[in-house]
């Protein structure tokens, strides 16, 4: 008996050593597996290269055949190319602050307006990303313009540290000479072994001034390359050659991102790097930049991930908004808004376009602006609120009495000096160009309606029209709803917050008042000439400064 027990107790123990030993193996394969799964997972590191003022389609990607982005075009043919992206607020402060929250300007209170104070309240993704194991770091135009501090009233970083220290020659007059990809690399050379990064790149072209001629002296480009110059322009020698100028500077910008592509590719770090390529608003023209047309908001977009994005390639038709990027990154990070201490994120993560052919079934977007650039009565500023829905666009002035472009006595300082903006003022009383004069500076109605797929250029406003008006009705009962939904003030009969919010420029703060008042002074981003002290009838006033 004794021997009977005594056999299956060793039965029982070997038994359970060999459960044993198989927990344990499976145990150490799991952890493997697990590690393993780890490393496939490392978060990416993050190049975000933003060009300063230029417009969809402006890149040789999208078939633009005056302007050269070969960079771009890598970026667009190994990832994805975008063709409706779109910034909320085309103008650079209000669009950036956008992209770093991940909500709309309009709930960002003074960061809604361009040249402000930004609150405190407001945490960037970068300093999120920062906090959580992140290198991070910028070089030229971060977050701009505008002021940022913290609390206790030092100086905030909105985009991490600064990397400027390297310069070079640049090719003309008005280009930074700030080596962008030169900092790059020293931002590179400082980061920890091991670390994720998150770069942004912040390139000052194409903003104005321009040397001009300079496309076709240094370029070697023609005007006959342009195969057409927007119908709000006149079609002149002048324009062409301003457009030409305009797009050397694109390139350049771009020579620097094939750059930074080069250094990453060499470091081994290219393929866990998304490549975000982009600008923050339209083009530095009259009824572009500054407005809420199609080429103010309408914006280029290529994105590259090899390790994350599947079937590399594709044109993304999908409407995409700048407040989807902050969302996307702390997808891809694994980090959580609510702790993060961020304010709530309306945009949507872009990792569904990444990861399949799955669109992200947004069927509309909300775009719009409050106080750019000073330049009226009191610093107030030109209220807009519009949406993008079933290939329209439709546009609703809130404060129609007032300049779009700011006050023709004092420059129109919401446009910035060009030889374009010149010929448009000069042919205000011209009866060849008045009308044109008209697109760009004239007053607005309440309510506008562009069909976008085939009036791009939003020449031929449809509001008016009969057939047209229930669909009017229908977009407006529709933005303004969802805009009271997310608190906007402007919904909510608080609009003239935007008006007093502080403009941070004490320069030419209340510029408009000091000027009429006979004080002389220098908006840098305009000409003299702008100054359009003439009344309706073409005569000068009396006042006239």
């Amino acid at each position: 008996m004794n021997t009977y027990i005594g056999k299956v107790k060793q039965h029982h123990m070997k038994k359970a050593f060999v459960y044993s030993w198989i927990f344990l193996t499976f145990s150490i394969i799991l952890l493997n597996c697990t590690t393993s799964t780890k490393k496939k997972t490392a978060p990416p590191n993050i190049l975000f290269a933003i060009a300063d003022d230029a417009s969809y389609p402006h890149m040789s990607a999208y078939g633009c055949s005056w302007v050269k982005t070969p960079a771009f075009d890598r970026v667009a043919t190994e990832g994805l190319l975008f063709n409706n992206a779109y910034t909320p607020n085309a103008k650079c402060a209000p669009s950036r602050a956008c992209i770093l929250t991940g909500r709309n300007s309009w709930q960002l209170e003074e960061a809604a307006n361009h040249v402000p104070y930004f609150p405190v309240k407001f945490k960037t993704y970068a300093e999120a990303l920062e906090q959580n194991g992140y290198h991070v770091g910028y070089t030229a135009k971060g977050w701009a313009p505008g002021v940022a501090k913290n609390a206790d009233g030092t100086p905030r970083e909105l985009t991490g540290k600064a990397y400027n220290s390297f310069t070079t020659t640049p090719p003309a007059k008005y280009i930074s000479p700030n080596d962008y990809a030169a900092n790059f690399e020293d931002f590179l050379k400082q980061k920890p072994t091991g670390t994720p990064f998150c770069f942004w790149y912040g390139s000052t072209e194409p903003h104005r001034a321009y040397e001009y001629g300079l496309g076709i002296e240094k370029g070697k480009k023609s005007i006959g390359q342009i195969d057409k110059v927007p119908e709000f322009w006149p079609d002149s020698d002048t324009v062409r050659t301003d457009i030409l100028d305009y797009a050397f500077e694109i390139e350049y910008f771009d020579l620097h991102l094939q750059r930074m592509l080069d250094i990453l590719e060499k470091a081994g770090e290219l393929d866990n790097t998304i490549v975000v390529v982009t600008s923050d608003n339209g083009m530095p023209f009259p009824r572009v930049k500054g407005n809420a047309y199609e080429y103010s908001n309408h914006m280029p977009l290529a994105i590259m991930w090899k390790k994350g994005i599947k079937n590399p390639g594709r044109s993304i038709n999908d409407l995409v908004s700048f407040i989807d990027f902050a969302p996307t990154w702390f997808d891809v990070a694994g980090l959580d808004s609510e702790t993060s201490g961020m304010q709530p994120m309306q945009g949507i993560s872009l990792t569904d376009v990444f990861y399949s052919d799955n669109p992200t079934n947004r069927d509309h977007l909300l775009l719009g602006q409050e106080r750019h650039d000073v330049g009226r009565p009191d610093d107030v500023g030109y209220p807009i609120r519009a949406m993008i829905k079933d290939g329209f666009l439709m546009i609703k002035n809130y404060a129609p009495d007032r300049w779009p472009a700011c006050n023709p006595e004092t420059g129109y300082l919401n446009s910035d000096g060009s030889p374009t903006k010149t010929i448009l003022i000069n042919g205000r009383f011209d009866e060849n160009l008045t009308k044109l004069w008209e697109k760009s500076f004239g007053f607005r109605p309440l309510e506008e309606l562009y069909n976008i797929q085939d009036d791009p250029e939003c020449m031929i406003n449809l509001a008016s029209f009969p057939e047209y008006s229930a669909r009017v009705t229908d977009m407006i009962t529709q933005m303004e709803q969802e805009l009271a939904e997310q608190n906007d003030p402007r919904m909510l009969g608080k609009g003239h917050i935007f008006d007093e919010y502080l403009y941070s420029g004490e320069d030419v703060r209340d510029f408009y008042n000091r000027y009429m008042a006979g004080e002389k002074l220098q908006a840098g981003w305009v000409n003299e000439t702008d100054f359009d002290s003439r009344n309706d009838d073409g005569q000068e006033t009396p006042d006239g400064n």
